[in-house]
Order: structure tokens, then sequence, then C-alpha cells
């Protein structure tokens, strides 16, 4: 799994000018679901995520999660994560896992962080053409690859 974790004060996503989830201070995160992906990776995906300390405390230093300051988050299905460039101009997305396991894990993946003790989860619409508003906050953006992880392991 793949994702792009950006640390937002709010985002939104909308289906054809109708808003489909909404949050506050919190993360945008862009998932990608790759062939091979299983539940394993959607659990550790979620707990690191949800434990992720990139939020400032008193100090002004990156020391607080989602979970210490009562965070939201919106999780954005994005085969486009899965992208493979290495041979041409036009991206080949045979890396891509099915749709219909591709939106099973994306359901589990949200699930899990809400079990991970996030207080609330928002999410756009799976294979829809979304317009998405993010209002990126340092900017702080964190790239996640579970495949990256599991090699070095």
């Amino acid at each position: 799994m793949r994702a792009v974790v950006q640390r937002v004060t709010k985002s939104s996503v909308s289906v054809d000018g109708e808003i489909k989830g909404s949050i506050g201070k919190g993360f945008n995160v862009l998932l990608g679901v790759m062939q091979g992906d299983g539940e394993e990776q959607a659990e550790l995906l979620a707990a690191k995520i949800a434990k992720l300390r990139v939020f400032e405390d008193e100090n002004c230093k990156m020391n607080k999660s989602i979970l210490d300051i009562g965070g939201e988050i919106l999780v954005i299905s994005q085969f486009t994560l899965c992208a493979d460039i290495k041979k041409g101009n036009r991206p080949s997305f045979t890396d891509s896992a099915a749709p219909d396991e591709a939106n099973r894990l994306y359901e589990f993946f949200c699930s899990k962080l809400l079990e991970n003790g996030v207080s609330k989860v928002e999410t756009g619409v799976f294979a829809a053409d979304m317009a998405v508003e993010i209002s990126n906050d340092g900017p702080v953006t964190i790239i996640m690859d579970t495949d990256i992880w599991d090699k070095r392991n």
C-alpha cells in the first residue's frame, strides 16, 4: 500500500459538486492499493498513521500524533499512486489491485484507523471522479509505502 499523508487545517472531497467528506485539523490521506496487498499491510499502515508524530507540541516540536490532538482523517482512494513510470511517458497501472479488492482493503484500512483511536474518518467515493480540496498545514507531507517496509525487515 502506498499513502501520501498530508497534515491539513481542513480538507474536503466532492463528487459532481456535492461534498462527500469533510474534516477539520488532521490528515488528508491519499491511498493506493497494490496487487499483493492484504489486511496485514492495511493494519500496519493504519497503526503507523495513527501514531505518526507530526503535530506540534507546546515547544513547537513535531511530537504529537493525530490521537494526541483529537484530529480527523479524510481518506481518498487513489489508484494512480500505483503508477509505474519506469518505461516511457505513459504510466502503467498494472500493479494496482483489482477494483473489488482495492475497495475492500480501502474500507478495511478506514475501519482500522477508527480501531486505532482516530476520532473521525471521512472518505471519498471509491472509483469516482473526485475534487479534493486540501489546506496543507506546514506543509507537512509524508510518503509511506508498506512494500518498502517489508523489504527492509
